[in-house]
């Protein structure tokens, strides 16, 4: 029988909330995992109160990182709660949670105890700052972590303050990198029989992020120190942001597309300027420079003639697009990475598609995001045996939860 994607009979179970670890187990959604999200059972996952919100309170954003996965709300902290969880353990592959660091194990399943319950078990934590070290035992989101990995203090204009970033790059880049050392870790188990535990940090993930900066001041010394760049970097030139008529263009041209740049332009006088015909003395320039091309932009007819030419001249530029204005791309509709979805309540709208793309599984699931508890009977006969009249006790007593279906 042929799997119905790659991830096809891997079970998960998901302690996850908000972003990081949602992320991670929708891309294990998209790639046929079977993920039974664990929510508190009267208010579910936190971010189900996020915007878009529909008239019956159903958030957009709760659908888009949830989608393909079952809800079972179930309270953690009674005894029947946990009795659940220990007699599932042995029967999922992966556990992955994103509480603070520690609570997981005040809870009752740290790694020691979810590893006698299930030795071939991947448990995956995801937290702000890691489980060991001075900072992990603090709260965190995001832009905590952005702060502390000087990522924040690179973004910005550099005579002014820092600036915040309108999307969640640590979140959504760290889902990434836990979804990828689950994978590495279900193969060596594959090979070794053995489970393991994975200590994921969004500090550790934007600070992989440093490209440049890191190495540069270490090696240098700290002769370099990395500091914001504005509008344009200090390593290239022309590498900015330029404006044209109606909107801003990166534009970048590395040393050996300095002269096809400068024909691309007709303005091949520039090879020979003495402010710019060395990449070390365009770098220092580089404000002089910007203002030579962005008069140069203002003469053309317009922002698409300024496009077109450089394109024309294999120059690598973009259009500073708004959100709804990528959206519309041709390319991004072409690739599905702006993806049309529906939900039973919201109806039609738009997210962003799968990232990963596989040539033996080219489609997509049909996928849906749940409401709070929906799964709680179906999990819970499939995995305990559990009769209707257990699962009903269960309901009254408020160990169970869940919300109303809409017909």
């Amino acid at each position: 029988m042929n799997p119905k994607h790659m991830l096809d009979g891997i079970k998960v179970l998901d302690f996850t909330q908000f972003l990081a670890g949602p992320s991670a187990t929708r891309l294990m959604a998209e790639m046929g995992a079977e993920i039974v999200k664990i929510e508190e059972p009267k208010v579910g996952d936190n971010s189900r109160f996020f915007p878009f919100k529909a008239s019956d309170g159903r958030s957009g954003y709760y659908v888009q990182q949830n989608r393909g996965k079952k809800s079972v709300a179930l309270d953690m902290k009674s005894e029947q709660g946990k009795d659940i969880i220990r007699k599932m353990i042995p029967q999922f592959d992966v556990l992955i949670e994103n509480f603070s660091a520690g609570v997981i194990g005040r809870l009752g399943f740290s790694w020691e105890e979810v590893q006698k319950l299930n030795p071939k078990m991947i448990m995956c934590s995801i937290s702000t700052f890691g489980q060991e070290g001075p900072l992990a035992h603090l709260p965190g989101y995001d832009y905590i972590a952005q702060g502390y990995s000087g990522v924040s203090a690179m973004i910005g204009p550099n005579d002014g303050p820092p600036s915040l970033v309108g999307l969640a790059i640590g979140d959504t880049s760290t889902g990434v990198h836990a979804a990828t050392a689950i994978g590495y870790s279900l193969f060596h188990r594959e090979r070794t029989g053995k489970g393991q535990y994975l200590d994921i940090a969004l500090l550790d993930t934007y600070f992989h992020h440093h490209e440049l900066n890191v190495q540069d001041y270490s090696a240098s010394k700290g002769a370099s120190l990395p500091r914001r760049l504005g509008t344009h970097h200090t390593v290239a030139a022309p590498a900015g942001m330029f404006k044209g008529r109606d909107r801003y263009f990166f534009i970048i041209a590395l040393t050996h597309q300095w002269e096809p740049f400068c024909d691309a332009i007709s303005m091949p006088e520039l090879k020979t300027d003495p402010r710019f015909s060395d990449p070390a003395i365009r770098i220092e320039n580089r404000f002089e420079l910007a203002k030579v091309i962005e008069a140069w932009m203002a003469e053309q007819d317009s922002d698409d003639a300024v496009q077109k030419i450089l394109e024309d001249g294999r120059i690598p530029v973009a259009p500073i697009l708004e959100v709804e204005e990528a959206m519309a791309h041709p390319h991004m509709i072409q690739r599905e990475t702006v993806r049309t979805i529906s939900d039973r309540s919201i109806g039609e709208f738009q997210v962003p598609g799968m990232p990963l793309k596989f040539s033996e599984f080219p489609g997509h699931l049909p996928l849906v995001a749940p409401y709070l508890g929906e799964q709680n009977a179906e999990v819970l006969s499939e995995y305990l045996s559990m009769s209707k009249d257990e699962i009903a006790a269960l309901e009254s007593e408020g160990i169970l939860g869940s919300e109303p279906i809409p017909e």
